[in-house]
C-alpha cells in the first residue's frame, strides 16, 4: 500500500512538472517550421535609464491617426494642416530656448529659411549647414519643418538653411530632391564645399543620402559631411526593425502605416527600390563623412544600421548613435532634454571634426 501510495505522488510529481513545462513553454518564443520565431505578447515599460522629459514621450499612446492612409496628394492636405498648426505651436518657446532667429528666404527659386544662432563660435564661421526636414515626403510644409533645423543652430551653434521643399499634391517625386540640389549647387557657388554639411531625419535622413547620390551623377564636389538621422533608406519595407519594433515605435508605428501611405504617394508610381528613393541600394563609394542617429524602438533602426554597414564597407568614416528606448527621431521632440542635446552636440562636433575651418 506504502509502494501505490509513493508511486501515485510520483505520477502527481511529474504532472506537475510537465504542467510548470508545458505553461513556460507556452509563455516562451517558438520557432516555426520555416523559421520564423513567434514571440508571446508582453507589455514594455518606459525605462528608468532615461531623463523625465523623454520618459514622458517614451510613455505617450501610438500616434493618432497612424492608421489614416490617404492614397493622393489632396486627400493629405487637412492632416498635413492639423499637424503643421500643432507644431506651430511649440515653435516660438523654442526660438526663445535655444536663442535662434528665422529669417524666410528664396534661393534659385526655392523656399528655404536661414536659421541663424545668437552667437557662431569662431570656428563655425564661414561654414554652413542645409537641413532636409523629415516628415514622410508629405508633411511638415513651411514653418513646420522648422524644429530639427532649430536644434542644429541651437546646440551646434550653425547657421542653418532649411530647404522648404515641394510636396504633394504641389509636386511629386523628384521634387524634394531637386529643390535641396538646387540649394545646394547655390550655396557651393559661394562657399567652399568642404565647409557645407548636410543634415536630416526621417525623409530628411534619406533626402540628405539622396544628395549625395544625385552629386555623384552630377558630377559635384561633395559637402564636408553629412548627418542623416534615422533615415527612410529602404521604402520597400526591408529590414528587421519593420517587425521587431513594430507597434513599439510610438511614432511611426508600423510599415504599412501613414508613412508608407505618404511616401507612396510621393513617388507616384515610381519604383521604390530606385536609390532615389531607397538610398540603401545606391552606390556609396566617395560619400563624405556620415554621423547617423536612432534609436532602440525605432521602427527604421534596421534602416540606419543597414547604411551604416554600407558606408563602412565602402570605407568611409561613418558613426552611429543610437539612444535608449527612442522611437522614431524623437531626439528632436522636446529641445529640454538632456537627450536632445547630447545628440545634436555629438553631431556638432562630427561636423567640427570634418568640415573645413
Amino acid at each position: 500500500m506504502i509502494g501505490s501510495v509513493f508511486g501515485g505522488l510520483r505520477r502527481l510529481a511529474w504532472l506537475s512538472l510537465l504542467a510548470v513545462v508545458a505553461a513556460v513553454t507556452s509563455a516562451t518564443a517558438q520557432t516555426t517550421q520555416d523559421g520564423q520565431l513567434q514571440v508571446p505578447a508582453k507589455s514594455v515599460p518606459v525605462p528608468n535609464t532615461v531623463s523625465p522629459q523623454l520618459a514622458k514621450i517614451i510613455g505617450m499612446p501610438l500616434r493618432n491617426g497612424w492608421d489614416v492612409l490617404p492614397k493622393t496628394g489632396e486627400e493629405w492636405v487637412p492632416i498635413v494642416q492639423a499637424t503643421a498648426a500643432a507644431t506651430l505651436k511649440n515653435v516660438p518657446g523654442m526660438l526663445e530656448r535655444l536663442h535662434v532667429k528665422v529669417e524666410k528666404t528664396t534661393i534659385d527659386g526655392v523656399r528655404a529659411f536661414v536659421v541663424t544662432p545668437e552667437t557662431i563660435p569662431p570656428q563655425n564661421q564661414g561654414r554652413v549647414l542645409l537641413h532636409m526636414h523629415g516628415g514622410c515626403y508629405v508633411l511638415n510644409p513651411g514653418e513646420a519643418a522648422l524644429p530639427e533645423a532649430l536644434f542644429m543652430a541651437g546646440f551646434g551653434g550653425f547657421k542653418v538653411i532649411s530647404v522648404d521643399y515641394r510636396m504633394p499634391p504641389e509636386a511629386y517625386f523628384p521634387a524634394a530632391l531637386d529643390d535641396g540640389m538646387t540649394v545646394y549647387k547655390s550655396l557651393i557657388k559661394t562657399t567652399d564645399p568642404k565647409k557645407v554639411a548636410v543634415f536630416g531625419s526621417s525623409a530628411g535622413g534619406a533626402l540628405t543620402l539622396e544628395m549625395m547620390l544625385k552629386a555623384k551623377q552630377d558630377g559635384l564636389p561633395m559637402p564636408g559631411a553629412i548627418a542623416p538621422g534615422t533615415p527612410m533608406s529602404d521604402v520597400t519595407k526591408v529590414g528587421d526593425t519593420f517587425v521587431t519594433n513594430a507597434r513599439l515605435d510610438n511614432v511611426l508605428v508600423s510599415p504599412d502605416g501613414f508613412c508608407d501611405a505618404g511616401t507612396v504617394v510621393y513617388a507616384k508610381g515610381h519604383d521604390l527600390k530606385d536609390p532615389l528613393l531607397s538610398p540603401i541600394y545606391g552606390d556609396m563609394n566617395g560619400f563624405p563623412p556620415t554621423i547617423l542617429t536612432s534609436g532602440t524602438r525605432d521602427l527604421l533602426l534596421s534602416n540606419t544600421v543597414r547604411i551604416h554597414r554600407k558606408l563602412r564597407a565602402a570605407h568611409v568614416e561613418a558613426q552611429l548613435q543610437v539612444f535608449e528606448a527612442q522611437s522614431h527621431a524623437q531626439y528632436y521632440r522636446d529641445d529640454t532634454s538632456p537627450e536632445a542635446k547630447d545628440a545634436f552636440e555629438e553631431i556638432a562636433l562630427f561636423f567640427d571634426k570634418h568640415l573645413a575651418k
